[in-house]
């Protein structure tokens, strides 16, 4: 039986560059000290692991993310990992990259006067890297699999790239969203996917859009930052009624805290 509690966690963070020489051990141990403390149910880490895809520099990576308590972690590659063949590092240390998927099964507890509700969650990974540039794509071929992969009875649908699919504000003149963006968010609304997880500009920010979340973490290791934006990493939780995303600085204040409406509705609960 599934464990009863009001919401369930999911940290998530990104670029924490292993090998680049802004990265701060300092900020790494207390973004996974925080994220243990917050006991989340699922960590995603939505790539770039590493300055430029070397050996040691994922070997570095896989002793800190060996330190997450989290039973559920979910690693994909970024463009800077795909540097210099480091995908084949990538596999071999934290397995296959192309597409990952897995599910987070779990009890609701209402608050409106209704029963306890069998809630699950359903993650799909893609891969969206192009080995040595730092532009990406789904791909076309991968477009009827995200359809298999997210059935109509799933409660809520959970879908991860390293990329972006809409631009990020104070990143300047943008290159980088996915070629096939438009097409990707199509399928995505299509399927009726709630949330969607990326990294790569070293900004965080939360666009709501057809009704799905798009959450881009910052960087969460390096001061690769832009502007006045500080390192960080985000925790999301999800309860019957909301999704709120708090933007967290490791060791450091909340940077942002954003509370949005759930699109689905579970028996017992009204969303406004």
């Amino acid at each position: 039986m599934a464990e009863t509690r009001d919401q369930y966690v999911i940290a998530q963070f990104s670029d924490i560059h292993c090998g680049d020489a802004r990265f701060d051990s300092e900020l790494m141990k207390a973004t996974l000290d925080e994220i243990n403390e917050a006991q989340a149910d699922l960590v995603v880490i939505a790539g770039d692991l590493t300055a430029d895809g070397y050996r040691e520099q994922f070997t570095e990576a896989r002793k800190y993310i060996d330190q997450l308590e989290c039973g559920q972690v979910l690693v994909m590659a970024g463009n800077h990992d795909c540097r210099n063949v480091g995908f084949l590092h990538f596999e071999e240390l934290f397995g296959e990259r192309r597409s990952k998927t897995l599910e987070l099964d779990f009890r609701v507890c209402c608050d409106m006067g209704g029963d306890d509700v069998q809630q699950r969650a359903r993650v799909l990974a893609l891969d969206s890297n192009k080995p040595d540039l730092n532009d990406g794509e789904v791909g076309r071929d991968h477009y009827s699999w995200i359809d298999e992969q997210f059935p109509d009875d799933e409660d809520y649908k959970i879908f991860v790239l390293h990329h972006h699919l809409v631009g990020i504000p104070g990143t300047g003149r943008e290159r980088n969203v996915v070629w096939d963006a438009g097409d990707v968010l199509e399928r995505l609304r299509m399927v009726g996917v709630d949330l969607v997880l990326c990294g790569h500009r070293h900004v965080p920010y939360t666009w709501p859009l057809a009704d799905m979340l798009i959450v881009s973490s910052g960087t969460a290791a390096t001061w690769r930052t832009r502007g006045f934006t500080m390192p960080s990493y985000n925790i999301i939780r999800i309860d019957p009624e909301f999704v709120t995303i708090s933007t967290k600085v490791p060791a450091g204040e909340l940077a942002r805290e954003e509370r949005f409406p759930r699109r689905v509705q579970m028996e017992g609960t009204e969303l406004s």
